[in-house]
């Protein structure tokens, strides 16, 4: 019964690592696919309304990189994503790369006014990374 109890346990804490947002801040993600690497800085893990603020080191692939942050969003909420550069004043508006936002569930899609499973990308025309 014991070795059930121990199975049983595993497979949970795996479904429930599975299941997490699978990026945590400050965690370097490598290109997986064509988004260039990036890194998640913040990432709000409670409420209906969470931030995801992510860091990158030039223009380049930027819908990418969304793409590849928006994909491990799963849990029920609404999401808005910054991403900013690496260099500079990542907390002034003018070092925006862009904007996203993904609805997950019911709340996520109230909370950003988007059918369940919806994005939205917008880049910041004109912006580019100052030098590092």
């Amino acid at each position: 019964m014991r070795t059930r109890t121990t199975i049983t346990t595993a497979i949970a804490t795996a479904l429930l690592t599975l299941t997490a947002c699978g990026t945590t801040p400050d965690e370097v993600t490598p290109a997986a696919g064509p988004a260039p690497a990036y890194k998640i800085v913040k990432q709000d893990t409670e409420g209906n309304a969470r931030t995801v603020v992510v860091e990158v080191d030039s223009t380049d692939g930027l819908e990418a990189v969304f793409d590849d942050v928006a994909k491990k969003l799963t849990e029920e909420g609404g999401y808005f994503v910054q991403i900013n550069c690496s260099s500079g004043s990542t907390e002034h508006v003018d070092n925006r790369l862009a904007n996203g936002k993904k609805a997950v569930g019911k709340m996520g899609a109230v909370r950003t006014g988007m059918d369940d499973g919806a994005t939205e990308f917008e880049p910041n025309e004109g912006r580019s990374c100052p030098d590092a």
